[in-house]
């Protein structure tokens, strides 16, 4: 299908990504995702009207028209969470472009997504999250870049960070104390206790650093003293994985799920690890009580006296 789109809608689709970077602090990536899935809808609009869409039509979208543009979908092959995930962006557009327009956009957002199967995250283990680190620290070739590695994989799974929040520390952060100020998805702000296994391990890659800490710079810096690129964290941890016999879901976020997973094992609150990890909905955060039943089921079919 060719994407055409009108001027006008093409302006508005700009207008609403620029809210969206202003007000949501959407990453790059996430805007990008957003721009192609509206896009293809008002692309898809015009095919199936055979006429540009501008704002007037826009606004006269109908629930056959909805229908219509999520059959297509499913016909070139999307799953039902692709689809899903393109239906919030269209809502998402037509909020604000209805908000701005003044027309009511009930068809677009009474739209049902289809349902599809939730995957859960995939924690490590104790044992295996430990190992992870350890054997992270083994794949740089400097003893300050071993340190580094280690140091982030650290905070992923001691403070249950994100990477981009991790790799986001600068030099006024530092030095770390029992607390760390985490400005999260949405600008969502967020405290998370530091543990001194974290801080020991982030001070010992400052030790060894060659770069200086200045104030506005990376704590965790690439081999040229530039901020350390995410993909060099998955790259070390796909290695250790592999070392370890690890299932390719041993990522650096599996670790992140492991911090979550293993205080929630442990009796930790559920609202109070919604707040460890920046959670904007509780629903998020439920489904590591999925993957604590998965658990207490598997140790009691292994442990359970049968008759």
């Amino acid at each position: 299908m060719t994407l055409t789109i009108s001027p006008a809608a093409r302006d508005a689709l700009s207008g609403w990504l620029d809210a969206q970077k202003a007000l949501r602090n959407a990453s790059a990536n996430t805007l990008e995702a957003y721009r192609a899935d509206a896009v293809e809808f008002v692309a898809f609009l015009t095919a199936h009207h055979a006429e540009p869409q501008g704002l007037a039509p826009l606004a006269r979208v109908t629930t056959p028209d909805m229908r219509a543009w999520m059959a297509h979908l499913r016909r070139e092959g999307l799953a039902a969470r692709s689809v899903a995930r393109k239906l919030s962006a269209v809502k998402s557009f037509y909020r604000w472009l209805a908000q701005r327009e003044g027309f009511e956009p009930t068809a677009v957002l009474s739209a049902r997504a289809p349902k599809f199967q939730k995957k859960l995250p995939r924690p490590l283990t104790e044992d295996a999250a430990r190992a992870m680190i350890d054997t992270v620290g083994m794949q740089s070739q400097t003893t300050w870049q071993s340190a580094r590695d280690m140091a982030v994989v650290t905070l992923l799974y001691g403070c249950g960070l994100r990477i981009s929040e991790a790799l986001g520390l600068t030099g006024r952060d530092l030095p770390l104390g029992e607390s760390l100020r985490i400005l999260g998805k949405g600008r969502k702000e967020r405290i998370v206790p530091v543990l001194p296994v974290a801080r020991r391990a982030v001070e010992s890659y400052l030790a060894l650093c060659p770069y200086p800490m200045e104030p506005d710079a990376a704590v965790f810096r690439g081999a040229r003293g530039g901020p350390l690129n995410p993909r060099l964290i998955a790259k070390a941890t796909e290695q250790a994985r592999m070392q370890l016999g690890l299932p390719a879901t041993a990522t650096p976020h599996a670790m992140r799920h492991s911090f979550a997973t293993h205080l929630l094992g442990a009796g930790g609150d559920l609202r109070a690890i919604q707040e460890l990890l920046g959670h904007a909905s509780l629903s998020t955060t439920q489904a590591y009580t999925a993957v604590d039943e998965v658990h207490l089921m598997k140790v009691y079919e292994a442990t359970h006296p049968k008759a």
